[in-house]
């Protein structure tokens, strides 16, 4: 693993258990991804979620930014996101795994 993601979505409150339904159903279509080594939901509190995902190289990581996951993401935002997601690609310099 080389590269990752590091995903915050705020839910606006009125839809904040439909948005961890959806990450939860997300789980499955992650599996699906050649390219996905690792891949996390999480929440943070009431309306703030999160996603943490990991890839060997920079083309597994696009794939998944253009795969059906980030589309449902995006769909969520023009109505269930309080502000659109914040995306931000890292480098990974170590991880346990066990």
């Amino acid at each position: 693993m080389k590269v990752g993601l590091l995903v915050r979505i705020e839910a606006k409150p009125e839809f904040a258990d439909e948005v961890a339904a959806m990450l939860r159903g997300a789980q499955e279509l992650a599996e699906q991804e050649e390219g996905t080594v690792a891949w996390f939901a999480f929440r943070e509190n009431a309306t703030t979620f999160g996603v943490f995902d990991t890839f060997e190289d920079e083309q597994g990581r696009e794939a998944h930014l253009a795969g059906r996951i980030a589309a449902a993401l995006g769909e969520a935002a023009k109505t269930k996101l309080s502000a659109p997601p914040v995306i931000v690609p890292i480098d990974l310099m170590g991880a346990k795994v066990s």
